[in-house]
Order: C-alpha cells, then sequence, then structure tokens
C-alpha cells in the first residue's frame, strides 16, 4: 500500500482506477473475446454462488428451514412481491428472468465488496449487456403482446393535439435513452464507491492521517454494503417498470 501511495519523489501517487483494469486470468498477453479474465472469474463465481444457495441451499426444503434456506426464500420472496406489485399478477410468467437479474447483480455487487476481488458490476460492458438484454426483451414483448398499440406509449392523448407530436420525439428519445441510464446507474455507482475507498486506503499509509482514513474507508464501505444492494433493487425495480409498459402501454 505504501508503494502505491508514493511516488518516486516522494509525493503521493493514487491509483484508484487500476482496481477495473481487465486482465488474462493466465499469462500477459492481450485479452481477446475469447481471453479467460478476471472478469470472467468473478463472474463464474457469483453464477456459482447463486447455484449454492438457490439449488444446494434449498435441496432439503425443510418445514422448519435452515439458515440458507432461509435466505433463499426470503430473496425469492422479495422479488417475487416486486414483480407482482409493480407489473401485475400477469407478469409473474416473466419472474424467473427478473429473479435471475437481480440476484445476479446482487452476488457480483457484494463480490466486489471482498478484498482483491473483482467488481463485475463496476464495468460497463457487463452492465450494458444486462440492461440491453432488458431493453430489446422489453420492446420485443411489446410488439408481440401488443402489436401498433405499444406505439400508443409514446402517443400523450391526453395531452393538447398541438402538443402530441412534440411529447411523442420526447417519449421517444426517453425510451431509447433508457438503456444507457439503467447501464449508467449501476456501474457509475459501484465504480464511484470502489474508487473513493481506494483513495481513502493510500491515505492509511500516511501516519499523520491514517486514524482519519481508516475511519473514512470504515464508513465508505459500510455505505457500500447498503448500495450494494440498493443498486440491485434500482436495476430490478426498473426492469419491472419497463416491463409493465410492454404489458399494459395504454396506462
Amino acid at each position: 500500500m505504501a508503494s502505491e501511495a508514493h511516488g518516486e519523489e516522494g509525493g503521493l501517487v493514487f491509483h484508484p482506477m487500476d482496481q477495473f483494469i481487465v486482465k488474462p486470468l493466465f499469462g500477459d498477453g492481450p485479452v481477446h473475446w475469447y481471453t479467460i479474465t478476471n472478469v470472467t472469474l468473478w463472474m463464474g463465481i457469483a453464477v456459482l454462488g447463486i447455484f449454492l444457495l438457490m439449488v444446494v441451499g434449498t435441496r432439503g426444503r425443510a418445514i422448519v428451514p435452515s439458515r440458507i434456506q432461509s435466505v433463499a426464500e426470503l430473496a425469492y420472496g422479495f422479488v417475487y412481491k416486486m414483480v407482482e406489485d409493480v407489473t401485475g399478477k400477469d407478469a409473474v410468467r416473466f419472474f424467473p428472468y427478473i429473479f435471475t437479474l437481480f440476484m445476479f447483480i446482487v452476488f457480483a455487487n457484494f463480490l466486489g465488496l471482498i478484498p482483491m476481488s473483482f467488481t463485475t458490476t463496476s464495468h460497463f460492458a457487463v452492465t450494458a449487456v444486462l440492461a440491453l438484454a432488458v431493453f430489446i426483451t422489453v420492446t420485443v414483448l411489446g410488439f408481440v403482446l401488443n402489436g401498433t398499440k405499444f406505439l400508443g406509449l409514446f402517443w400523450v392523448s391526453s395531452a393538447p393535439l398541438a402538443l402530441r407530436p412534440i411529447l411523442a420525439i420526447i417519449e421517444l428519445i426517453s425510451y431509447f435513452v433508457r438503456p444507457v441510464s439503467h447501464c449508467i446507474r449501476l456501474a457509475g455507482n459501484v465504480m464511484a464507491g470502489h474508487a473513493v475507498i481506494k483513495v481513502f486506503a493510500g491515505f492509511a499509509a500516511i501516519a499523520v492521517i491514517s486514524p482519519v482514513s481508516v475511519l473514512a474507508i470504515t464508513a465508505m464501505y459500510g455505505l457500500e454494503v447498503l448500495v450494494a444492494f440498493i443498486q440491485a433493487y434500482v436495476f430490478t425495480i426498473l426492469t419491472c417498470v419497463y416491463l409493465k409498459d410492454a404489458l399494459h402501454p395504454s396506462h
């Protein structure tokens, strides 16, 4: 840590973004689309963690659940109620997809808080794929279920006739901006928190301000624990809102 904090001339040199560099898991060569990287590793660990919790942890289906089964049932019930309350009972058929999104994001976020780990949701490449998957699914579903009536989502019939074309353009732009804001919100919040923690960790190498830095790290870490869950919740609830537009475009 001290070597990171001090430069060659004794000045402070922080590299808070180094923790987000994608590196090959084996060797030091260039990264290609097929290269197994640290991102691949931690995404795989997240998937493995979900499998252990939801499949292995609940295989007994005990009437009096164990702690692991209780956590799995709590997560299941939490997301199920979210889908039902926000999107409606007719959207429950899409619950497995939404639940998978929530569990992957929340596991990836919490795994990123482990020292020396890699936060996969801090990369726009990961969150953009998740957001585009939601956007494409919702759009295709909207046209399949409603046909051209889905376009009514952009036509504000309650507004004065002269304003409707202008509002339609605004609604259309807003609709296509959805995946951008969807992915940036998640990656930006996760990346910013981890970068701040790394900056405070660099200052911890200075004896004079080390106690203050440690307190700041502790406070930021506690905040990041909340952010890890909240950002997974926000991503999921926005998915439910977008899905509701596809199922009920006239509402």
